[in-house]
């Protein structure tokens, strides 16, 4: 990094401070095309965490048929039992079995699936959208029985590659329908990358509006459009504080084929400590982790601030002479 650099100026209307969602390990490993071993996925969310990460999402509880990529979740859990408590460590479970295999490992968070289109949750779910929040409520009652914390993520919240454009009323109904089941916690997803900022303003704005406050709600935003910063800069004026990003902009998007996948977490924070936002992360490690990563995984990191950080424009690791390090 080059000392002094991103210079820090304030802006009207922001948090001091944002909670970062990191969903590498398990939303963007579960894209990639190769499967990684289980000793380098431990490895991986040990270094998140050592970057200052407090919310890392481990893995999926879902079929391995389904999700061969992460088949090895209940290798992985045992390999995280050294971390240290304080850390959210957040599971998906698709449905009770899946809750039940999460419970049996002592997950404390865990995640569900919704989807804001009928098309989607057909397609990812095989259900209507109202059977599968039917599907999903006893599942949010037993987790809030066992006393964890639930994050409902709700898909296709801007765009839907089979519908089109997605009204907003459709999302709030959906949004709403999971908190009333006992979500602590809601992640709008733009899973195809198609959001603008006026687009996320008038989201926020009707969901407000329906009694779902932006202290619950998180955004999870796709770059294929090279919208995702700008549209998190607008959530964030609008009262969001917890953003998904995935380090390294690991995953892609099997429903957009121009899709760059998640927002990277280095592009997140490079932005966030400009404008003076704390987020407890330390980005020279985090680029680290991310550069550690890609050569796992034989390419370049997507995140343009990997590349920048770290002079990977045509391999992962290198670092230019020029950049004094910190």
């Amino acid at each position: 990094m080059i000392e002094g650099l991103p210079m820090r100026f304030t802006g009207d209307g922001l948090p001091s401070e944002v909670r970062i969602h990191e969903v590498g390990p398990r939303d963007g490993l579960q894209n990639e095309q190769a499967t990684v071993p289980v000793e380098v996925k431990s490895e991986f969310i040990h270094r998140l965490r050592d970057a200052g990460l407090g919310t890392i999402e481990a893995t999926s509880f879902v079929h391995p048929k389904w999700v061969p990529q992460l088949a090895d979740a209940e290798e992985l859990m045992p390999l995280l039992g050294d971390l240290p408590p304080d850390l959210r460590l957040p599971v998906l479970v698709p449905n009770s079995r899946g809750l039940e295999r999460a419970v049996a490992h002592g997950c404390r968070h865990i995640a569900v699936f919704a989807s804001a289109t009928e098309s989607f949750a057909r397609a990812n779910l095989n259900r209507s959208l109202d059977e599968s929040l039917a599907m999903f409520e006893p599942v949010v009652t037993r987790a809030k029985a066992e006393r964890q914390w639930v994050r409902g993520y709700v898909s296709m919240c801007f765009g839907d590659p089979w519908e089109g454009a997605v009204p907003p009323a459709q999302v709030v109904r959906v949004c709403r329908a999971l908190l009333d089941m006992g979500c602590d916690e809601l992640s709008l997803g733009d899973t195809i990358g198609v959001a603008t900022p006026g687009h996320v303003a008038a989201l926020l704005g009707e969901l407000a509006a329906a009694g779902v406050p932006a202290a619950r709600t998180a955004v999870h935003f796709h770059d294929t459009y090279g919208q995702a910063l700008s549209n998190t800069l607008t959530a964030l004026q609008h009262g969001v504080t917890t953003v998904d990003a995935s380090a390294g902009g690991l995953g892609g998007c099997p429903y957009a084929k121009s899709a760059t996948g998640n927002l990277a977490t280095e592009d997140l924070v490079w932005m966030l400590q400009g404008l003076g936002i704390e987020t407890g992360v330390d980005l020279a490690r985090l680029t680290a982790t991310s550069s550690w990563m890609a050569d796992r995984l034989g390419r370049p990191s997507p995140s343009r601030t990997v590349r920048a950080l770290t002079g990977a424009d045509t391999g992962a690791g290198s670092r230019p002479n020029s950049h004094k390090e910190q």
